[in-house]
């Protein structure tokens, strides 16, 4: 098939790459004339495992093109996906100024019957938006559909070629199934194929953000309570978890949620609600929840050293908001790393791909980057570790208390045994655990 990806963004290229190495024509169109140059040249501008690859194979064999000509891209397609960005407005609801300029320009270069589907997360009602903005530019047919992306960072490429499931929304038959055929090799093993109308499966997307986030914060909210009455919460989250109508997914509590996803979904479907005249106060409670959590590191270093850090150096582990990515919007680190810097701190920060994320476009030379992550903790009275990534799973407690000149140890993701910690002389505080709750 003919498929015209616009945007380039983190969603955009795995969708383009994807589709390429099915066996489709794709050509990905974008506005940025240096993105669009260092892609046709094999550079990747995110970190996301196997992305390198998969575009280079497809650009190599010719079936995954990259182009900044939008209206060539429109003439060249079938089946054309928007799958530009949707950032958060001042009131927390979805910007759709560039997913509606998209649609514009398809419908001024359209030449014939066209599929345009959503793939940017949009609010309810969008699709409609986006058929007006385009049947305003041509008198041409077009199909205008919802595809919402549950690409889960860092698993990305995985998450394309084995969906659990592919939603779909489409107001004519015929169309969706020509869109089950063009989905057909990556739902070969019975993943669930789900056609339903357009306003539900804008829904779809939010409300599947929403709940996971909900989650999250709930179980933090529970850690809350284990730490103040001695309990411990991973017991807690095992014994919810075996309960079938539960599931263990999304129960580890830790200093909160990020990315691009689960904040601005929150607060864009917190908005969508109150403009229907409902009640968004659970999930305000989730994002209460999680600004509370963000700041736990900060919390603890103010009780351990006060409100002063000056001569203070606390060494971090982990930038990104969550393993296998470069991706820091949102990211907890964020908000202890300032929070140190602003109370006169010294901060030494690790993470295997972030580094120059942080250096460019949040911290600069206000902090040191450090080679490894030992070298981190050279002198530091503190380690905070925000990022679960495997090399700081089971690293040389020895060594680390060695390194250290204070012994303060903020594990915001629960990674670190307990009774070891302590049995290294580290002062440990870890989210809703307590070595005295364990059997």
């Amino acid at each position: 098939m003919k498929i015209g990806v616009i945007g380039t963004g983190y969603v955009g290229l795995v969708v383009g790459a994807g589709f390429a190495h099915s066996g489709n024509d794709v050509v990905c169109a974008d506005i940025d004339e240096e993105k669009i140059r260092r892609l046709n040249d094999g550079e990747i501008p995110i970190y996301e495992p196997g992305l390198e690859t998969l575009v280079a194979d497809n650009l190599a064999a010719g079936r995954l093109q990259f182009t900044t000509d939008v209206a060539d891209a429109v003439r060249r397609s079938r089946i054309l996906f928007i799958a530009v960005g949707t950032p958060p407005g001042e009131d927390g609801s979805a910007d759709l100024q560039h997913v509606l300029a998209v649609a514009r320009a398809i419908g001024q270069a359209m030449d014939g019957e066209r599929i345009v589907i959503t793939k940017s997360t949009v609010p309810v009602g969008t699709a409609l938006r986006v058929r007006e903005a385009i049947e305003a530019e041509t008198s041409h047919q077009v199909h205008v559909c919802s595809n919402p992306e549950f690409l889960k960072e860092g698993a990305a490429v995985e998450d394309f070629m084995k969906p659990d499931r592919v939603v779909l929304g489409v107001e004519d038959a015929a169309v969706g199934e020509e869109l089950r055929e063009l989905f057909g090799p990556f739902i070969r093993t019975g993943n669930q194929f789900l056609l339903m109308d357009i306003a539900s499966a804008e829904i779809t997307k939010y409300a599947a953000n929403a709940m996971l986030a909900t989650r999250i914060s709930f179980m933090n909210m529970v850690a809350d309570l284990c730490e103040r009455t001695g309990a411990s919460a991973d017991h807690v989250r095992l014994g919810m978890g075996s309960d079938p109508r539960i599931g263990p997914s999304f129960l580890f509590p830790g200093i909160g949620y990020g990315g691009s996803c689960f904040p601005k979904d929150v607060q864009a479907l917190m908005r969508t609600l109150e403009d229907h005249g409902l009640d968004a106060g659970i999930l305000r409670a989730v994002e209460g929840v999680n600004r509370r959590q963000k700041s736990f590191p900060l919390r603890v270093l103010v009780d351990r050293f006060g409100e002063d850090l000056t001569g203070r150096t606390v060494g971090v582990w982990g930038l990104a908001f969550k393993p296998n990515t470069d991706d820091m919007r949102e990211a907890p680190s964020l908000v202890t790393i300032e929070g140190v810097l602003s109370r006169g701190g010294r901060v030494v920060a690790h993470d295997p791909v972030a580094m120059d994320e942080a250096r460019r476009h949040h911290f600069g030379d206000r902090i040191t980057y450090a080679p490894t992550n030992y070298d981190a903790l050279e002198g530091a009275d503190a380690l905070v570790l925000h990022t679960e990534w495997h090399p700081y799973r089971r690293p040389d407690f020895a060594r680390m208390r060695g390194s250290m000149r204070g012994n303060l140890v903020i594990d915001g993701r629960g990674i670190f045994p307990v009774e070891r910690m302590h049995d290294h002389g580290f002062d440990y505080v870890g989210i809703g655990r307590s070595p005295v709750a364990s059997p």
